[in-house]
């Protein structure tokens, strides 16, 4: 029975692991099929410029019947956008969540249950509605959709990452040792700069690369907050969108993203291994 038990969990986990990685596969070999839409079934010989589309001539570029259809230079300029907007997004994301990481975890009182409710309810609410009422809002006060809106409506519900890691980094932290700092003489803002704050410092990293990674790709609240403007996230699927199919350019951005995510794991990875080590 154990066996039999044993099979069926190895079959399923093998069925998950396809089902998660396959799709990532087939997009990275389509990524090198010179055919467009993008294809596996149908190869057409090898070829690497849909990465090339980002660097190479515009003489080049015009005579590809494929990639003179798309704007290299708005292409860009949604992702210099996305840049900003995670620029504003992730410290703020961060301050918010330090505030009601300490919160939570300092300020002891009946109404803790209600905060946390309240503090991680937009983590909750569809992205639709972030970003409609962020539109709403900041409309009503003057301030017109576009980079400023992505950002309010961002950062209402990604400060909840934030909050979260440092919830569960400041609960291991023991509390004595702030209580005889103030005990000594130590000012609250003093303790908090000499010990609670070198003690989070590993989670506020884990917290800001989350926090970039949620807020570059966004789409739903972003969609909805936008205006006129462009992000990295939306632009892609504006051109997913495309009714002859989607250019193999996403298939290459794509590509080079999990090769990013994949080396920072690794990098990331060596390094814990190295520190054990020490």
């Amino acid at each position: 029975m154990r066996n039999a038990a044993s099979h069926l969990l190895s079959l399923y986990t093998w069925a998950f692991l396809l089902f998660m990685f396959a799709p990532l596969i087939l997009m990275v070999v389509a990524s090198v099929n010179d055919i467009s839409p993008p294809s596996v079934t149908e190869w057409r010989g090898t070829t690497g410029k849909w990465y090339a589309f980002f660097w190479m001539e515009d003489a080049e570029l015009r005579a590809d019947p494929v990639l003179r259809a798309l704007d290299r230079d708005r292409f860009v300029g949604c992702f210099e956008n996305s840049l900003v907007v995670a620029a504003v997004v992730v410290p703020l994301a961060l301050l918010l969540g330090l505030a009601g990481a300490v919160m939570l975890t300092r300020w002891r009182s009946r109404y803790n249950g209600f905060l946390w409710w309240v503090l991680l309810s937009p983590m909750l609410a569809p992205g639709i509605v972030l970003g409609l009422s962020a539109l709403v809002f900041w409309g009503s006060v003057g301030m017109d959709a576009g980079l400023f809106t992505i950002v309010m409506a961002q950062v209402t519900f990604i400060a909840g990452y934030p909050m979260l890691i440092l919830m569960a980094r400041l609960q291991r932290q023991p509390v004595e040792f702030e209580e005889a700092a103030l005990d000594l003489g130590a000012s609250p803002f003093r303790v908090f700069r000499r010990i609670t704050l070198p003690f989070l410092a590993p989670a506020l990293i884990s917290a800001a690369v989350i926090a970039f990674m949620a807020s570059m790709e966004n789409y739903n609240t972003t969609m909805f907050a936008k205006g006129g403007t462009c992000t990295f996230a939306t632009e892609i699927g504006a051109m997913a969108r495309n009714p002859n199919g989607h250019p193999p350019v996403i298939n290459a951005v794509g590509t080079i993203i999990i090769a990013i995510t994949v080396t920072a794991a690794l990098v990331h990875t060596f390094l814990l291994r190295r520190e054990e080590t020490r």
